[in-house]
């Protein structure tokens, strides 16, 4: 079966990919608004790993509810979960499956078993989640095993996600403090490629 991975080209994305490869035939799949070229990083580190890599333009409409919403809030959260629910919707269009790398404890984006239903009730599609009954120590250690990553600031690490085009439209609208305001200092990580076995 084709599967569809929501993909940004960081660890928890990178390890769901090479889970799910056992079981389906596995495109790892980045949604983006166009904003700008950064999802080329994801085609990168997809191409690291040696999986067939899409691009799926989504509505800019999305984009502009979710960072109004994250304006609104003072934080990223509801903004960045609107922005993933838009593409599961885009990915579950195309494919038959449909994954992403969401964990046991992430606070967003997360799928509830009722929005994970209603996708695959309404497309006729799977929705399977590899790492939710992951935690973040359990991933590190099979990431640490199983893939090469590049970790540090979100501005100096270029990923392939939505959370650097939100960035830029927050900049665009209301400037550099907009995007200090929603969006806390945290690590990011790219994969550039699979440990030796």
């Amino acid at each position: 079966m084709e599967c569809g991975l929501l993909f940004s080209g960081g660890k928890d994305s990178g390890l769901a990919a090479l889970l799910l490869d056992s079981f389906y035939d596995v495109t790892l799949v980045t949604a983006h608004f166009g904003l700008t070229d950064d999802w080329e990083h994801a085609a990168e580190a997809a191409d690291s790993l040696g999986f067939p890599f899409e691009a799926v333009e989504m509505d800019d409409d999305v984009a502009e509810s979710a960072a109004e919403q994250m304006r609104e809030d003072g934080y990223p959260r509801r903004g960045i979960q609107q922005v993933h629910e838009a593409a599961l919707e885009a990915v579950a269009a195309e494919y038959d499956v449909v994954a992403d790398g969401t964990r046991r404890d992430d606070r967003v984006p997360t799928v509830s078993r009722a929005v994970a239903q209603s996708l695959e009730d309404r497309h006729g599609v799977d929705y399977v989640a590899p790492l939710s009954g992951f935690g973040r120590n359990a991933v590190d250690r099979l990431v640490e095993t199983h893939l090469r990553v590049e970790s540090g600031p979100s501005e100096a690490v270029p990923k392939g996600d939505y959370e650097t085009e939100l960035r830029s439209l927050l900049r665009t609208r209301w400037g550099d403090d907009a995007v200090e305001e929603v969006f806390p200092d945290h690590e990011q990580t790219r994969v550039v490629g699979r440990n030796a076995e």
